[in-house]
C-alpha cells in the first residue's frame, strides 16, 4: 500500500493520490498484461469476490480466472476502447454462479478490469434515471435557471442527502452556488471554500475521471497485491472508478459529517469549471449503471451549459456590437478621428458594465464617469504596455499591479484596457468601482496546523462554521463576455484607425502631386504675369502722350491685373461666369481695343469656375501676348448662351490682331486650354487658329451650371476717384504700418497729395506700439502680414484707443483677421489711390 504517512505539512499539495496502491471495497481490480492474457496484479479481495480458489491469481490466465466467455467479452469491449476517461463497459455479465458488471480501460501498458456485483432489481433504472434528468434539461433556457434546478432534479433521482454546484474561481478556490438538501441540514449555499480543500492534484484527476464515487469514508482500503511491480512502478489508477480516497480527505468528510459521496466534473471549453457534487450521511454506493447514468448526465450538463454560455456571451456580443455600429457609422463621416472618440467616449459605456471609461489617445486624455485622476493616467500606460503585449488586459484588484492606486481604489479598483494601437502608446480604458464584500468562507480558509489522529502533518479543519472575511479595493471581476466585448471593440477601432492612417498616407500622396501641379502652374502663371506687365509697359507707351499719362494709365492696368488675380484666388466656392471675364479682361481695355462680353447671368460651381478660371485666364494671357489684345484696335468676343440640355456653350473669337499661325511648340498653355474642361469635367474644347483670330468653344456641362436671377449685364470699370477726395484728408494725422519701404512711401505721397498733414509710418507692430504711446493718429492704415509677425496687436491697441483704422492685405481672403476684428474695413493690395482714400473718407462719416 501507498505509504500516506509520508504525506507532510510542506509536501502535502503533492499527495500521489493518483497511486493510492489500494481501491474501495465495493468492488475488486485485476491488472493484466497489454494483451489481457495473464493477470500480474490484483486486489486483496478479488479472490473471495469471485470466488476463485486459487492461492495467487498473479500470473494466472485471464480465461482461466474469469472464464472463456467473459474474457472473450471484455476483449471485444476493448476493441472498441478508444480513451481510458471512457473506460469499456459490460453489464450484468456471468462470473462462475454470479453476476457481474465490468469496466475496462488500457493505462501505461497494462490492462486494469474493475468488477461489481450486478444489481438485478434496479435493471432498468439506470435507462429511466438518464432519459429523465436529460429531458428536464431541455425546458431550461437560461444558465442560472439551469443552475439553479439541476441539484433539485439530481437529488430527487439519486437519493443523495445534499447536491450542490461548487463552481472553481481562478485561484482554485470555489463557491456553492445552487443547492438542494435535507430540510435538517444546515446550508452551504454561497459558502466559499479554499483552494486547498481540493488541491490542484484532485483538480487535475478530476479532469481526466469525470465521476468519482466514495461509497463510505469508514471502510477500510483493500491493497493492490503487489502495490509495486518488478521495477518498482506502482499501479496508476487514475482512470480507475474503485481507485481508493486519500486519508486526508476521508478525514475532511468525516469532519464534515459526510459519510459518502459522489463528484461530476463539470467541464467547460476544455477547462474544470466545477463540480455537480452529492454528500450522504450514511454510506451509499451507486452500482456501476447508475453511475454510467449520471456520467453521461454530466457531459450533457456540461455542454448545456456551455452552449447557453456561448449563446449569453454572443447576445452580449451582438448588444456590444450594435453599440459600436452605432459609433462606426458616425466616425466614418468624420476626418478628425480622435476627436470624435474623445468627444463620444460616454457613447463606450454601453458596450460592457463599467462606472467609468477613458481615452488615452496621442498623449492625451479623456474620461466619463469614475475615474483615476488625471495624474495617473500616464502611469496607467504605462503598466499597460508592459503587461498587455498588444491584447487586451483586465485586473479586478488594481492596487495590487500600483499601489499607489490605493489612494483612489473607491473609485477605481477595477480596470480593463483595450489597446488602439499596434505600437504601446493609444488605450480605451473601462473602470469599475470598489465593491467591498463580506467572503462568508466554511470554516477559516487559512491552514490550520494541527496534531491530529493523523500524526504531525495538516488536519482537515474540523469546523465548517461561518468565518467572514472582508474584501477590500476589489472590484467586480470582468468576465468572458467583457473581454469579449473588449476584443470586438478593439479589432473595429483598429480597423477605423488604421484606414484613417492610410486615407491619410494617400491624402499626403495626392497632396505632393497636387504641390507639384500647382508648383508648375504657379510657374507658369508668374512668367505670364512677368510678360504681362513687359507687354503692357510697351502697350501703354508710344505716340505723343505725356508722361503723367503713361504712368496713370500703366498703374490702371496694373491694378486691374492685380483685380483679376485677386478675383480667380478668392473664388473657391464657384461664382459668376461674367464677373471671371470681366475680371481676366478688363487690364486689357483701352480706347481704340474692345472687349465685348455677353450672355446671360450664370454661375459655375467651384470645380468648374477653377477650370474655367485656368483656362480663360491663358487664353486671355495668350491673346495679350500674341493675339488680338497685343494690337492697339483688336477686338475680342466672349459670348455665351445655354443650350437645350442646360450645358453653357461659350464662344470666343479674337479680330484685328496680328496674324494667327499654330504654335509650332505646344506648351503647357495650350494643353491646359485644349484638355483641361474634356478631363476635369467631362465638357468640351475647341481651338482654332484662323489665320484672322484665334476662335474657341468650351461647353461647360449642366451638371456644373446654375442660372442667376438678373438680365444681361456689361462688364464694370473700376472705381473712379471721389470728387472731393482732396478733401477727405484735410488737417489729419495718419499711422501707417507698412513693413515695405516703396510702398510704404507710395502710399504717403498719396496721403500728403490729398491733404493729410502728418503721416507716421511704422515697419514693426512694435514700432506702431511706440508711436501710440507718444500720441494718437486719427486714422491708420495697417497692413495685417508685416515681414515679422502681424499688425493684429496694434488693431487692438487702437480699437481700445478708439481710432477708426483699416486693414490693408495682398492676399485673397482674410482669414489672418480674427473674428473680434472681422467689422473693420479690408483694402486689397497693391494700393490703388482711389480705393484707399474711399476706404478713409468712411472712416470718417
Amino acid at each position: 500500500m501507498q505509504d500516506f504517512e509520508n504525506v507532510t505539512l510542506t509536501n502535502c499539495d503533492r499527495e500521489p493520490i493518483h497511486i493510492p496502491g489500494s481501491i474501495q471495497p465495493h468492488g475488486c481490480l485485476l491488472a493484466c498484461d497489454a494483451s489481457f492474457t495473464t493477470i500480474t496484479r490484483h486486489s486483496a479481495n478479488a479472490r473471495t469476490t469471485l470466488g476463485v480458489r486459487k492461492d495467487d491469481l498473479n500470473g494466472c490466465r485471464v480465461d482461466d480466472v474469469l472464464g472463456h466467455e467473459t474474457a472473450h467479452a471484455i476483449r471485444n469491449a476493448l476493441m472498441h476502447w478508444r480513451h481510458p476517461s471512457r473506460a469499456a463497459l459490460i453489464t450484468s455479465i456471468s462470473i462462475g454462479n454470479d453476476r457481474f458488471d465490468i469496466s475496462a480501460h488500457r493505462s501505461k501498458g497494462e490492462t486494469i478490469i474493475e468488477i461489481e456485483r450486478a444489481d438485478e432489481e434496479e435493471s432498468g433504472r439506470p435507462l429511466h434515471l438518464s432519459r429523465t434528468l436529460v429531458s428536464r434539461l431541455k425546458d431550461l433556457s437560461a444558465s442560472k435557471t439551469l443552475l439553479d434546478q439541476t441539484p433539485r432534479l439530481v437529488r430527487s433521482l439519486l437519493d443523495y442527502d445534499r447536491v450542490m454546484i461548487y463552481r472553481f474561481a481562478h485561484d482554485g478556490s470555489g463557491q456553492v452556488v445552487s443547492e438542494a438538501k435535507r430540510p435538517d441540514l444546515e446550508s452551504f449555499l454561497g459558502q466559499h471554500f479554499p483552494a486547498s480543500d481540493i488541491p490542484r492534484q484532485a483538480r487535475d484527476l478530476y479532469l481526466k475521471n469525470t465521476i468519482r464515487l466514495i461509497g463510505d469514508v469508514d471502510a477500510a482500503r483493500v491493497p493492490i497485491e503487489p502495490v509495486r511491480d518488478a521495477s518498482g512502478e506502482p499501479l496508476d489508477l487514475s482512470f480507475a472508478h474503485l481507485r481508493s480516497v486519500s486519508p486526508i480527505h476521508c478525514e475532511y468528510l468525516r469532519n464534515m459529517g459526510v459519510a459518502a459521496s459522489m463528484s461530476i466534473s463539470i467541464i467547460v471549453g476544455g477547462k474544470l469549471w466545477g463540480l455537480l457534487a452529492c454528500h450522504h450521511y450514511s454510506p451509499r454506493v451507486l452500482n456501476m449503471p447508475e453511475r454510467i447514468a449520471a456520467e453521461m448526465f454530466g457531459d450533457y450538463f456540461s455542454l448545456n451549459l456551455e452552449a447557453m454560455h456561448q449563446r449569453e456571451r454572443l447576445e452580449a456580443s451582438l448588444r456590444a456590437r450594435r453599440t459600436l455600429d452605432e459609433i462606426l457609422l458616425e466616425v466614418s463621416y468624420r476626418d478628425d478621428i480622435a476627436a470624435f472618440l474623445s468627444d463620444r467616449i460616454e457613447t463606450f459605456r454601453a458596450l460592457l458594465p463599467c462606472d467609468g471609461v477613458g481615452i488615452w489617445l496621442n498623449g492625451t486624455w479623456n474620461g466619463h464617469g469614475s475615474v483615476p485622476p488625471r495624474t495617473a493616467i500616464p502611469g496607467l500606460a504605462r503598466l499597460i504596455s508592459s503587461l498587455s503585449e498588444g491584447r487586451v488586459w483586465a485586473t479586478h484588484q488594481l492596487s495590487a499591479h500600483i499601489p499607489a492606486a490605493a489612494e483612489y481604489a473607491a473609485d477605481v479598483s477595477g480596470l480593463l484596457a483595450v489597446p488602439l494601437s499596434q505600437m504601446p502608446r493609444d488605450y480605451l480604458f473601462f473602470f469599475r468601482k470598489e465593491v467591498i464584500e463580506t467572503i462568508h468562507w466554511a470554516g477559516d480558509p487559512n491552514k490550520s496546523y494541527e496534531y491530529g489522529p493523523l500524526g504531525d502533518r495538516l488536519t482537515p479543519r474540523s469546523s465548517f462554521a461561518i468565518w467572514k472575511q472582508t474584501v477590500e479595493r476589489q472590484s467586480i471581476p470582468w468576465s468572458t463576455a467583457d473581454r469579449d466585448s473588449a476584443d470586438a471593440a478593439r479589432t473595429a477601432l483598429l480597423e477605423v484607425l488604421m484606414r484613417q492612417n492610410e486615407l491619410l498616407a494617400g491624402e499626403r500622396r495626392q497632396a505632393e502631386v497636387r504641390q507639384k501641379v500647382l508648383n508648375d502652374e504657379l510657374n507658369h502663371r508668374v512668367k505670364n504675369i512677368l510678360a504681362l506687365i513687359k507687354s503692357l509697359i510697351k502697350q501703354t507707351g508710344g505716340g505723343d502722350r505725356s508722361l503723367e499719362d503713361y504712368v496713370a494709365s500703366l498703374k490702371g492696368r496694373v491694378m486691374a491685373l492685380s483685380f483679376a488675380h485677386d478675383q480667380v484666388v478668392r473664388s473657391d466656392g464657384g461664382g459668376d461666369l461674367r464677373g471671371l471675364l470681366d475680371a481676366e479682361l478688363s487690364p486689357y481695355r483701352g480706347a481704340a481695343r474692345t472687349v465685348t462680353l455677353d450672355g446671360p447671368s450664370i454661375a459655375l460651381d467651384a470645380r468648374a469656375y477653377s477650370v474655367m478660371a485656368l483656362v480663360l485666364h491663358e487664353m486671355a494671357t495668350n491673346a495679350a501676348k500674341y493675339g488680338a489684345l497685343s494690337a492697339d484696335s483688336g477686338i475680342v468676343e466672349v459670348r455665351w448662351q445655354l443650350t437645350s440640355d442646360g450645358d453653357c456653350d461659350l464662344r470666343w473669337s479674337e479680330t484685328r490682331g496680328p496674324p494667327v499661325s499654330p504654335p509650332r511648340h505646344r506648351g503647357f498653355g495650350t494643353v491646359l486650354v485644349e484638355r483641361s474642361l474634356p478631363y476635369d469635367l467631362g465638357g468640351e474644347s475647341e481651338l482654332d487658329f484662323d489665320p484672322h483670330g484665334v476662335r474657341a468653344r468650351f461647353v461647360i456641362p449642366s451638371k456644373f451650371v446654375s442660372v442667376r436671377d438678373g438680365q444681361k449685364r456689361s462688364a464694370q470699370g473700376r472705381p473712379a476717384l471721389p470728387p472731393d477726395a482732396h478733401r477727405a484728408l484735410d488737417g489729419l494725422k495718419i499711422l501707417l504700418v507698412e513693413d515695405q519701404l516703396i510702398i510704404a512711401l507710395e502710399v504717403e505721397a498719396v496721403l500728403a497729395e490729398n491733404g493729410a498733414t502728418s503721416v507716421m509710418t511704422a515697419a514693426t507692430a512694435a514700432e506702431a506700439m511706440r508711436i501710440l504711446a507718444n500720441g494718437r493718429p486719427d486714422l491708420a492704415i495697417l497692413d495685417v502680414n508685416l515681414g515679422i509677425g502681424s499688425s493684429i496687436p496694434v488693431a487692438h491697441e487702437l480699437v481700445r484707443l478708439g481710432v477708426p483704422f483699416t486693414f490693408a492685405t495682398g492676399y485673397g481672403d482674410s482669414t489672418q483677421i480674427p473674428q473680434d476684428l472681422k467689422q473693420h474695413n479690408v483694402v486689397r493690395k497693391p494700393y490703388e489711390a482711389a480705393t484707399l482714400l474711399d476706404a478713409l473718407a468712411k472712416l470718417r462719416s
